[in-house]
């Protein structure tokens, strides 16, 4: 008879102790943040006014919304073309 693959698993079962554990390595590598998880408001607000601005040159209109969202991306250490 074989056994489940569940049934040979190695892995600890699940506690209370390890299940609000981070699962994120300890360094560099969490504390580096996703471009799409930053700025969310600055992002927000350009992205309304590019929309729905009645402006005939919306991003000329909209340039000081974009400006802040690049200086808060920049001070991320991301860097907006």
């Amino acid at each position: 008879m074989s056994q489940s693959p569940l049934a040979t698993t190695n892995q600890a079962p699940s506690t209370a102790a390890n299940l609000a554990s981070d699962l994120k390595p300890p360094g560099q590598a969490s504390a580096k943040v996703k471009p799409c998880c930053v700025c969310k408001e600055e992002k927000s607000a350009r992205d309304e006014c590019m929309l729905f601005s009645n402006s005939d040159d919306p991003q000329k209109d909209c340039e000081g919304m974009v400006d802040k969202y690049r200086s808060c991306m920049k001070g991320f250490g991301f860097t907006i073309q």
